[in-house]
């Protein structure tokens, strides 16, 4: 899994029929500050995520052991927004203060 923050939408208005229906976000990596990297992916939201917010997502095979993504072409998924993320004792981010 990884720390990522949804940093936009992805609109695709041709794809395979085994995408339809599923919510397309760009995911921005972060580090343990929670601050951005210069990486992004491409993840499809199984927990109804929205911009803005901290997610936890897996991505490669791990990606398609979700329900809506079982048997379909994907190769992330956001499985999980974060409410808090605690690194060495010290609280680096609490959604309640977002």
């Amino acid at each position: 899994m990884k720390l990522g923050r949804v940093v936009g939408t992805v609109v695709a208005s041709r794809k395979d029929e085994k995408l339809e229906g599923l919510r397309l976000y760009m995911v921005q990596d972060l580090s343990l500050g929670i601050t951005g990297r210069d990486s992004f992916v491409v993840a499809v939201d199984s927990v109804g995520a929205g911009v803005n917010e901290v997610v936890l997502y897996a991505s490669g095979s791990s990606a398609r052991q979700t329900r809506e993504t079982d048997g379909r072409p994907v190769d992330a998924v956001i499985m999980a927004i974060v409410d808090t993320v605690e690194v060495n004792g010290a609280v680096a981010y609490d959604k309640s203060g977002d």
